[in-house]
C-alpha cells in the first residue's frame, strides 16, 4: 500500500496529464464534431481538462471500425490461450499503474483516494484477469446422440458489443464488461458517463500496450443522449450491457425493439433492505455494517443499504449504535488517504441527493444526524452522512434511490412484516439479513426478492459470484461465469456420420 500523502496526491494532481480524446482502432481522435465539453472535479471544483463530445458520427466511425475488426479474426479467432496471456498483460499493466489510475478516478468522481487505491483499480485487475484465467477453462459441449450422429453445443462471439457504463465505479465496471467481453473475443466500444470519462480511456490505452489489437476495444466519451443513445440504435452493435438508473435502462430496451432487436443486459438500481433482527449474532457488528453499507462510496452505489430495517424490540439499543458508527466515517478532502467519505460526483448530483433530505423532511421523519452540504470551502460537493429514523416504506426516501448517504430506518415486528416491507420496491438487487437462527436466515433468504442475498454481513461476495438483480434492477450477470453468457451465441451443430 501506498504512503503519500495529501500533499504528495495534490502534486501529482497538477502535474496530471488528461487525455480526453475518444479512442478509435488504437488512436486518440477528437470528436467528429469536434465539439468538447469541460471534465469539473467535484474534489475541489478544479476543471481538469476538456473531453470530447462524441456523437451519432463517432459512433458510426467507432461501430464499423469495431466490426470490421472483429470479421478479421485478429482478435475472434485468436487462440484462446493468446487472448489468455494478453489479458493477464492487461491486468497486470493495471496494477502497475495503480497510483495513476486511482488518482484519475479520485479526480474524476470524488471518491477518496485510499479506496479508489484498495477498491477500484484492484478490482479492475481482479476481473480482468480472472476472466483473462477462464479463457481456457471454459469448455463446449457433446450432445447425446446415436451412434452414427453427432451434436455439438458451442458458444461463439456475439460480434460487436457497445458497454455503457457509470460513474460510481468507473475502472470496475467498465472491467465487469470487458473481462468476459474480450475473453470470448468480441470487439467492445465503451462509452463512459460523461461525469467520470477519464479511466476508461485510460485503461484502453494500457490495453493496447498489453497487446490488445487496435479496433477491438474503442472508446467514446460523450453524453448519453448523443452518442450512448446512437450506439443504442445502431443497427450493427449486437449487443449492448449498461449499468446505470432503471429509467435509462428502460429507454435502452426501447432502442432496441426500435432497431435492431440488439441482446440488452441491463444492471439498474436499488434500493436494498438490511434487515437486522433481535437474534442478530452481535448488534454492535451489524450496526456498524449500516454504516458503512450508507456511507461507502458516498452512498453512491446501486447496493447500497439505504433501508434499514431494525425489529422493534432491539431498535432503541440498537440505534444509537449506528449513530456511533456513523461518526467513524470520515467526510474529507477526497485526496486525503485519511478520508473515507469523499465528494459525491458533481453538484447537480448533490442538489439531488439534498433534495430528498428535504423530502424526508416533508415527510416527517425523524432526522437522527447529518442532513447539510459540508466543506464548501474546498470548492467541492460534499454532504454528511445521514439517518432519518422512524420512516415507513410508503415515503419517498424509503422507495426512490437516491443515491447518496441518506439511511431510512423502518421498524418491523415480526419476520412476516420484514420480508413483505423488503420486497415492496420496484427493485430487487441486494438485502442483507442478521440473526443466529440458521432456519430464519435460510427461509428468509428464500422469501426476499434479490440477485444478492447476504447473511450477517454486507455486500459480500467476489469474482466467483453472480452479480445482478430482479424486477426493475434489471437483468443478466455480471461477474462468474454466468456473465460469459452475455458475450456469447450458443449453436447447436448436428452432424450424420
Amino acid at each position: 500500500m501506498t504512503t503519500l500523502t495529501r500533499a504528495d496526491w495534490e502534486q501529482r494532481a497538477k502535474n496530471l496529464q488528461i487525455e480526453g480524446r475518444a479512442l478509435i482502432h488504437g488512436e486518440h481522435r477528437d470528436a467528429v464534431s469536434g465539439q468538447t465539453f469541460e471534465c469539473v472535479s467535484p474534489v475541489d471544483g478544479r476543471i481538469l481538462g476538456l473531453i470530447a463530445s462524441c456523437d451519432a458520427a463517432d459512433a458510426d466511425v467507432a461501430v464499423r471500425d469495431a466490426r470490421a475488426t472483429f470479421e478479421s479474426g485478429v482478435w475472434s479467432r485468436m487462440k484462446p490461450v493468446e487472448r489468455k496471456k494478453i489479458m493477464i498483460r492487461f491486468a497486470d499493466l493495471l496494477d502497475a499503474h495503480a497510483e495513476e489510475l486511482a488518482l484519475l478516478e479520485t479526480l474524476d468522481m470524488g471518491k477518496p483516494i485510499a479506496f479508489s487505491l484498495s477498491v477500484d483499480v484492484a478490482g479492475a485487475s481482479r476481473a480482468i484477469r480472472w476472466s483473462g484465467e477462464a479463457i481456457d477453462k471454459i469448455y463446449d459441449e457433446v450432445a447425446a446422440t446415436p451412434h452414427d450422429e453427432l451434436g455439438l453445443v458451442t458458444r461463439e462471439p456475439v460480434g460487436v458489443v457497445a458497454a455503457i457504463v457509470p460513474w460510481n465505479f468507473p475502472m470496475i465496471m467498465t472491467a465487469w464488461k470487458l473481462g468476459p467481453a474480450l475473453a470470448t473475443g468480441n470487439s467492445v466500444i465503451v462509452k463512459p458517463s460523461e461525469k467520470s470519462p477519464l479511466t476508461a480511456i485510460r485503461m484502453a490505452e494500457l490495453a493496447l500496450e498489453a497487446g490488445i489489437p487496435a479496433g477491438v476495444l474503442n472508446v467514446l466519451p460523450g453524453f448519453g443522449h448523443t452518442v450512448g443513445k446512437a450506439l443504442a440504435l445502431h443497427m450493427d452493435v449486437d449487443t449492448l450491457v449498461f449499468t446505470g438508473s432503471t429509467k435509462i435502462a428502460k429507454q435502452l430496451m426501447i432502442y432496441a425493439g426500435e432497431s435492431n432487436m440488439k441482446r440488452v443486459w441491463l444492471e439498474a438500481g436499488g434500493k436494498s433492505a438490511n434487515i437486522v433482527f433481535e437474534d442478530a449474532p452481535c448488534l454492535k457488528e451489524a450496526a456498524e455494517a449500516a454504516a458503512m453499507a450508507i456511507c461507502f462510496n458516498q452512498g453512491e452505489m446501486c447496493t447500497a443499504g439505504s433501508r434499514l430495517l431494525v425489529q422493534r424490540s432491539i431498535k432503541d439499543q440498537f440505534m444509537p449504535m449506528v449513530v456511533e458508527a456513523l461518526k467513524g466515517w470520515k467526510v474529507g478532502h477526497a485526496l486525503d488517504p485519511e478520508t473515507q467519505v469523499g465528494a459525491l460526483v458533481d453538484q447537480g448530483h448533490l442538489n439531488t441527493v439534498l433534495s430528498y433530505i428535504e423530502a424526508g423532511h416533508a415527510d416527517q421523519a425523524k432526522m437522527l444526524c447529518g442532513g447539510k452540504r459540508t466543506l464548501e470551502e474546498t470548492g467541492g460537493v460534499y454532504v454528511e452522512p445521514t439517518i432519518f429514523d422512524d420512516a415507513h416504506n410508503k415515503m419517498r426516501i424509503a422507495q426512490e434511490e437516491i443515491f447518496g448517504p441518506v439511511l431510512t430506518v423502518i421498524p418491523f415486528d415480526t419476520t412476516e412484516e420484514a420480508i413483505a416491507i423488503a420486497n415492496d420496491s420496484i427493485f430487487g438487487l441486494a438485502a442483507a439479513i442478521w440473526t443466529s437462527n440458521l432456519s430464519k436466515a435460510h427461509l428468509a433468504a428464500k422469501a426476499l426478492r434479490v440477485g444478492s442475498m447476504w447473511v450477517n454481513q454486507y455486500d459480500g461476495g467476489d469474482m466467483t459470484a453472480p452479480f445482478g438483480g430482479y424486477k426493475q434492477s434489471g437483468n443478466g450477470r455480471d461477474k462468474s461465469l454466468h456473465a460469459f453468457d452475455k458475450y456469447t451465441e450458443i449453436k447447436a451443430t448436428w452432424i450424420k456420420l
